[in-house]
């Protein structure tokens, strides 16, 4: 049952985690809406001057049209939500200011509407940041680094585009470990061991493929950039007030790797046992910021039969370790990039994430067979 939900958007016509159809670029030039695109242009810019608050706030943001369909214009409303979703990051935590704590009528009302339309918390996360935050310099060649660049920035430096577009090669490879994970969920339907083992392997190669992009970091983006300039800019909100909401201060965790949905899935398919911790519900939390298709795919995954006993051992192993690997050059980046540079134990989701990430990393080793 639960796979006909899914089946639509993630198991027939997919692209991995990635949308389906290349993210839009730029709203019609006749729409209202398009000066949201000549804002987003401008918004390195305008973040290195000491009014940006009080210049945003005196900007007449339009709210997403009544008349346009959410589901038939998803590529625009996305558009509309990484656009608003960059806004409001960049005015709570402009560098050049402490944070603020009010985020401005103006942007809040039309990005609360956006994300209740989209079913996700009122904040620029991984899929805005990443996800819909791309487009291909050449429309036929492959979704792969010297092939993509960002759509949004916060800075005018090339460090920033580059980590998105790590991510974004990333994801990519992730379209070849659905369709293996859809080829063991036929094999455990027909008894299928050889075709089990085969799609392990496949799945290993992958991550291990993924994991080499990942090390691809240091090639274009230097640490202290990253951690002055431009990762304030996807930090956790914290107490603040949505003005014109009736809500009281809220809490949204901010944009971070956690809210891929790779490694859950491959978590889910493997059946690693994460113990219950903070850590365990945090992660569950994260699901809340990713697209709903995606926290579909991974309950559908998580009723998958568990087939460590049927497995090859090498095959079985040969996930986890690549698995453990990823998280190893995730660890390491997260340490030279991030706590070589600060005593806040936090992450941009909030998290103390040197601890956690060491956690999943062990968990996942003690899961070998």
């Amino acid at each position: 049952m639960t796979e006909v939900m899914v089946k639509p958007a993630l198991l027939n016509a997919h692209r991995g985690f990635l949308p389906i159809h290349d993210p839009a670029r730029a709203f019609p030039e006749s729409s209202h809406l398009s000066m949201l695109d000549e804002i987003g242009r401008d918004l390195p810019h305008w973040l290195e001057q000491q009014d940006f608050r009080s210049r945003l706030r005196a900007l007449d943001i339009p709210q997403w049209p009544e008349n346009l369909d959410p589901l038939e214009q998803k590529p625009y409303l996305r558009l509309y939500y990484l656009r608003l979703g960059f806004l409001a990051s960049a005015y709570i935590n402009q560098t050049l200011t402490p944070p603020a704590t009010e985020l401005a009528a103006n942007i809040a009302q039309p990005l609360v509407q956006a994300c209740r339309l989209l079913g996700r918390p009122p904040i620029l996360s991984y899929d805005g940041y990443a996800l819909y935050n791309w487009y291909r310099l050449d429309k036929d060649a492959p979704i792969e680094l010297g092939n993509i660049d960002t759509i949004q920035n916060f800075v005018a430096l090339y460090d920033e585009h580059w980590f998105i577009l790590v991510h974004i090669e990333i994801e990519a490879i992730a379209e070849s470990i659905i369709d293996a994970i859809v080829t063991i969920s036929r094999s455990l339907e027909t008894s299928n061991t050889d075709q089990l083992n085969t799609s392990l392997l496949e799945i290993a190669r992958l991550a291990n493929k993924q994991k080499q992009i990942l090390c691809r970091i240091p090639e274009h983006m230097d640490s202290a950039i990253y951690y002055k300039s431009f990762r304030p800019y996807i930090r956790f909100f914290e107490n603040v007030q949505y003005q014109g909401i009736e809500i009281a201060p809220m809490n949204y965790r901010g944009e971070t790797g956690a809210q891929s949905s790779i490694m859950p899935s491959l978590v889910a398919l493997m059946k690693i046992p994460h113990k219950t911790s903070l850590l365990t519900s945090h992660l569950l939390d994260m699901r809340k910021y990713m697209p709903r298709d995606h926290r579909l795919f991974i309950e559908w995954l998580e009723k998958m039969q568990d087939f460590k006993s049927i497995a090859d051992k090498d095959a079985f192993n040969q996930v986890l370790d690549a698995m453990a690997n990823f998280r190893k050059v995730h660890y390491g980046w997260a340490d030279e990039y991030i706590n070589q540079h600060s005593d806040d134990p936090r992450g941009t989701g909030g998290t103390p994430y040197i601890q956690w990430l060491q956690q999943l990393i062990d968990e996942t080793m003690a899961h070998r067979k």
